[in-house]
């Protein structure tokens, strides 16, 4: 029998159903070990079914999931229902008002951010790569949000799992990107070998939501890439030169 599914929750998201979930209570065997969710992993889909099913029985039981097509951009979708996997928008962020939907995000290094305002009765979440979170997708959740009836000054917002600073090793021109953007950007790197440097993505993405003017936001401090038993990684399967890499998945909903 698998262990139980993990499930992290934050105490300020404690009035939505939620819970960022790894790889531990899943059904996927080898590279993709424990709870695979990824339908575009080589994975067998019965398996990525399976699993997809125990989390949301783990998180919000009898509640429809709703993931989007992520793109590694900031466009966001409004959901008022669920729609087939097959018609799923190319999408990195779902907002909803709607009780019983449960809004997922696939990640495996990239940051989860799931948002709710407790007062308007409405969630979201975000799907925060570099390139999302660079162009912008947690700002445009909170506008996503705002025009469903949300404040952004009582928005709650948890950065879930990803990839830590101490991981992340990225070039120059890399660096540059975000410097030349804002200035402030160098807050988030710490030099490294020549020619390299090691990002912050956790701290970026925290301080871009700050700065949009989100009421609570934390962090959960977990580092993808350094727990192989826990998390998927995209960064450490490279490295590692394994065939395939697996997704864990961050859910929100209204009960």
């Amino acid at each position: 029998m698998s262990d139980p599914v993990e499930v992290l929750t934050h105490r300020v998201l404690a009035g939505a159903a939620h819970g960022f979930l790894g790889r531990r209570g899943g059904v996927s065997q080898g590279v993709h070990a424990g709870l695979n969710v990824g339908w575009g992993s080589e994975d067998d889909p019965g398996a990525a079914a399976e699993n997809r099913a125990r989390a949301v029985a783990a998180v919000l039981p009898q509640a429809q999931l709703v993931c989007a097509y992520q793109v590694h951009s900031a466009d966001v979708v409004t959901v008022t229902a669920p729609w087939d996997e097959a018609d799923r928008p190319r999408a990195d962020a779902l907002v909803t008002d709607r009780p019983g939907l449960l809004l997922g995000i696939l990640t495996a290094d990239c940051a989860p951010v799931l948002f709710h305002d407790a007062r308007a009765g409405v969630v979201g979440a975000a799907h925060a790569g570099w390139k999302g979170a660079f162009h912008g997708v947690t700002d445009a959740t909170i506008t996503a949000m705002e025009a469903v009836g949300a404040r952004r000054e009582n928005i709650a917002a948890v950065i879930g799992p990803c990839i830590a600073q101490a991981s992340y090793e990225v070039d120059d021109a890399f660096e540059r990107r975000f410097i030349m953007a804002d200035p402030a950007n160098a807050a988030h790197f710490r030099a490294g070998r020549a020619g390299h440097s090691w990002f912050d993505l956790e701290g970026y993405v925290a301080a871009r939501l700050q700065a949009a003017g989100v009421s609570t936001v934390a962090m959960l401090g977990e580092d993808t890439y350094a727990q192989a038993e826990r998390f998927f990684s995209f960064r450490r399967a490279t490295h590692r030169a394994e065939p395939d890499y697996g997704r864990e998945i961050s859910l929100i909903g209204l009960r």
